[in-house]
């Protein structure tokens, strides 16, 4: 894609949400919340992770 396309793209993305009413903005906001994993899905790679730096490094 080159950049005139990719900045007609998102220009065109803005406008249409700007466009968009108040409450309807909301609800997508809502339904983004809704659909998004809880936290601790989404934590659940870095914990080990960090859990084993942590043991390395009071080993040392």
């Amino acid at each position: 894609m080159k950049t005139n396309d990719y900045v007609k793209y998102v220009t065109q993305q803005l406008v249409s949400y700007m466009d968009q009413p108040k409450e309807m903005k909301k609800e997508q906001r809502q339904q983004r919340k809704l659909e998004r994993s809880p936290v601790v899905y989404q934590l659940f790679g870095i914990i080990p992770f960090a859990l084993m730096m942590f043991i390395k490094k009071k080993n040392k």
